[in-house]
């Protein structure tokens, strides 16, 4: 009997030892840190800014989470390893999103790109039938290397679309259109204002 209750008290003392040594989770942290990393490589930043930080405070939880149960006797790691599953499946379904996302703003900034030039010849075509005189040569030639800068600028909507920085083209285009636009409307005026007389 005594042999008996030496055995038991030896096999619970191993067993609260092999519960003190639970494995750290290091190869979980790293699929989760790699995860996200994939999510910034994508654009994550960029195209989904606020589930991104969602993750990274999540992942910095968990670490924080996996360093206490480090320092405990008894470790339990389990908390930490299904945060860390979770985030890994969170940032692959992240990059999904980001792809949707990048490819929706590639088509705003074509779009974008496809309004801006069609002010800018709108405006041209305006120019061309602008009333010519004595006193309006000033404003033409103006007008002239206004659109002519504006022109130029559209190589830069090409830059932004060619290094993929899509939100960037759309920004450039909105300016190129709305200033196009703007010398269409003072065109117009003129063109009117020489009517009336």
């Amino acid at each position: 009997m005594k042999n008996l209750s030496k055995l038991m008290v030896l096999a619970t003392a191993a067993a609260f030892l092999l519960a003190g040594c639970a494995k750290k989770p290091t190869q979980e942290v790293n699929t989760a840190e790699t995860a996200i990393k994939g999510a910034v490589e994508d654009g994550a930043a960029i195209y989904a800014e606020e589930e991104l930080k969602k993750l990274q405070d999540d992942f910095a939880a968990a670490e924080v989470e996996v360093t206490t149960q480090s320092k405990k006797f008894f470790k339990k790691y389990g908390k930490a390893k299904e945060t860390l599953a979770k985030i890994t499946t969170d940032a692959a379904a992240l990059r999904t999103t980001v792809a949707a996302r990048k490819e929706e703003a590639k088509n705003n900034a074509l779009s974008a790109q496809d309004e801006a030039k069609m002010a800018l010849e709108e405006a041209k075509a305006l120019l061309e039938n602008a009333p010519r005189g004595k006193g309006t040569q000033a404003d033409i030639e103006a007008f002239s290397a206004d659109l002519k800068a504006l022109e130029d600028s559209l190589a830069e909507v090409q830059q932004a679309l060619d290094s993929e920085d899509y939100l960037g083209a759309v920004d450039k285009a909105t300016i190129i259109k709305e200033k196009a636009s703007g010398i269409s409307i003072q065109i117009q005026q003129a063109i009117e204002k020489v009517k009336k007389k």
